[in-house]
């Protein structure tokens, strides 16, 4: 699959300050990547370089093959973290000035307005000014605005920031379906469920150095740690500790009801989940058996404090 957009040795520094150091990335066309890093990471340096607001000291940037260059604006949709509609307009007029800034005529702007606020259920808000909305409200606002042009690849900043379960849930479908239509998306959040359910791809930036990138299930099963969780039911007390071997680390146990007992356990790399499964037959009537991956969250923060 083609890459929508290519990052080579990308360097930026600011005074004596490096936000970027060598970043390399290549996101794939019709994909979710996250881009994610703790605060300071250079996360805003890179996505202000992909929106060709600023320019990086070294490195390059393809879209889609080609030198990123002014042309290519046109097919970016940016919905940064700190959100930028004036208060004092009123929510369709400013929406229509907005979308008209890609270069869209007026009456295809209208019409795709028109859909977008149907399907948001916010017509109510047309008349409105902006101040008169909740943060959550703006948001939707922004977010119209930012896929009415219809581009190749949005940059989404935080975009559940002021948002309820109902209206994030909302936006996660609206991504999804953004992709489904062959749409990339770059996705910056420190949401890691999220990145969990929206992702296929991410990389790791941190203290201005890429220090992980990959499909997001082959990132959890590099990192997978050999932890289970089993559930079983015996006629008798069981002691697990007694039963099996010393090299089994007995995570966690818990005796639930109707004696059906749920227990973690972590076992050596030289062993595998069949020989657990074996184990256990001969001690309890095993009725639950997974094997529990690292979270992103997990891996987050191991890959962060390591660096």
């Amino acid at each position: 699959m083609m890459n929508i957009l290519e990052v080579f040795d990308v360097t930026k520094k600011y005074g004596d300050y490096t936000a970027l150091d060598g970043i390399d990335l290549s996101i794939r066309k019709g994909s979710i990547f996250g881009l994610l890093g703790p605060n300071g990471a250079g996360k805003t340096s890179l996505i202000r370089i992909i929106n060709q607001i600023t320019a990086p000291d070294k490195g390059k940037i393809l879209f889609e093959g080609e030198p990123l260059s002014l042309k290519h604006i046109a097919q970016i949709g940016y919905l940064p973290e700190e959100r930028g509609l004036y208060r004092k307009m009123k929510v369709g007029e400013q929406a229509i000035y907005l979308a008209r800034l890609k270069g869209l005529p007026k009456d295809v702007v209208v019409k795709r307005l028109k859909y977008w606020f149907d399907k948001f259920e916010i017509t109510s808000w047309w008349n409105k000014k902006v101040e008169e909305l909740s943060k959550g409200m703006q948001q939707k606002v922004q977010f119209i605005v930012t896929v009415i042009h219809e581009p190749k690849l949005f940059i989404f900043d935080e975009p559940f920031s002021g948002f309820d379960p109902i209206n994030v849930n909302l936006l996660k479908t609206e991504m999804l379906e953004l992709r489904n239509k062959g749409a990339s998306i770059i996705f910056s959040t420190h949401n890691m469920a999220s990145v969990e359910e929206l992702c296929d791809d991410i990389a790791l930036i941190n203290q201005s150095k890429k220090i992980l990138e990959g499909n997001i299930n082959d990132i959890k099963n590099a990192n997978r740690e050999n932890l289970f969780s089993i559930r079983f039911s015996t006629s008798a007390d069981i002691d697990l500790s007694v039963c099996l071997p010393f090299d089994i680390e007995i995570k966690s146990i818990e005796n639930l009801r109707n004696g059906v007992t749920v227990a973690n356990l972590k076992i050596p790399k030289t062993q595998t989940s069949n020989d657990l499964i074996k184990l256990l037959l001969s001690h309890v009537n095993l009725t639950g058996f997974n094997e529990i991956l690292p979270s992103m969250n997990d891996i987050f923060i191991s890959y962060v404090n390591s660096d």
